[in-house]
């Protein structure tokens, strides 16, 4: 005797064709539309990506101007990219130095925001203290300061600061520790509203497990956080990567503690025929490359962290 077998059949994913797009709500694009919208993205897309396409036809463009009149210019080479390496500035300091300078502002100042700053949204989340709010409004107000307005009193105070011959005021140290003043507030107040969602029932567990406060901090709530700190983290090399202002006043008057903002801003000609634009534009080009990496490194825990830390808390 044999038992009847039922065939069920697999069910196929159905793809909607381009006239039946839905949005968001539920409701069906209309061809037209859907070709509005694909020519809108393609605009703006085309409005993002023509500088960079502009800078980069500039910095092979072997003839020096500064209005280019082709995207790839006539007889294009590498020759500005390998001036820019061997010596970018009049000063003689190479670009390997100028971007271990940078290098390391930039780490140094990531590494600073996420320390400090985890560790004060953690106690600002976390904990009940008296001041508790008048110090997170503190720090808010500080926030909404411009940076320009902290210069004169960070280059008063930390030249005031010094060990033998070395003056904190005036070497990448120091500015490392201004730049990580204005960048704590953000870090701080982004990492409080995502350590607001990680639910506490989490770190009562591992207390009953036999944690300390420590110890839950380190092993359940960090990698539980890793989204807001890979974002202030990146956040932070940025500030430090790119940061001018500080540096230009801080360490300006020695080369040797240059970093690639200042020595870019020294290629600028006082009018715009002695400026030398194919190396202007190859060192823009060289000086953007690192934020890319980093930022394509990332970006996996960037988009999480950003709307989670900025809309909670």
């Amino acid at each position: 005797m044999t038992t009847p077998v039922t065939v069920v059949g697999v069910a196929r994913p159905v793809v909607a064709p381009l006239g039946r797009a839905r949005t968001g709500s539920g409701r069906r694009l209309k061809p037209a539309n859907q070709i509005l919208l694909q020519l809108l993205c393609l605009a703006i897309g085309a409005t993002v990506l023509f500088p960079i396409v502009w800078i980069v036809g500039m910095s092979l463009d072997p003839r020096n101007i500064s209005r280019p009149d082709a995207l790839i210019p006539p007889g294009a080479n590498l020759d500005a990219y390998a001036r820019v390496i061997q010596r970018p500035t009049l000063n003689p300091v190479s670009f390997i130095q100028l971007a271990l300078n940078s290098l390391t502002l930039a780490v140094v100042i990531s590494v600073l925001s996420v320390g400090l700053g985890v560790l004060a949204a953690y106690s600002f989340s976390r904990m009940k203290f008296r001041g508790r709010e008048v110090t997170m409004l503190v720090i808010l107000a500080v926030l909404m300061l411009p940076p320009v307005a902290t210069v004169g009193s960070l280059y008063v105070n930390l030249n005031r600061i010094t060990f033998g011959d070395f003056r904190l005021g005036g070497s990448l140290l120091g500015v490392a520790l201004a730049v990580t003043s204005t960048q704590l507030p953000f870090a701080i107040w982004n990492m409080k509203g995502y350590l607001d969602t990680i639910p506490k029932e989490l770190e009562e567990a591992a207390v009953v497990d036999g944690a300390t406060k420590f110890q839950t901090f380190l092993r359940v709530v960090l990698p539980l956080s890793t989204p807001v700190l890979a974002v202030t983290a990146l956040f932070g090399f940025i500030a430090g990567w790119t940061e001018f202002l500080l540096a230009q006043v801080f360490v300006v008057g020695d080369p040797g503690q240059w970093t690639l903002a200042i020595a870019l801003n020294a290629l600028v000609g006082q009018y715009a025929g002695s400026t030398p634009w194919s190396t202007f534009a190859a060192f823009s080009v060289l000086f953007a490359l690192p934020v890319m990496i980093v930022y394509l490194l990332l970006q996996r825990w960037i988009v999480s962290g950003l709307t989670v830390g900025g809309v909670k808390g």
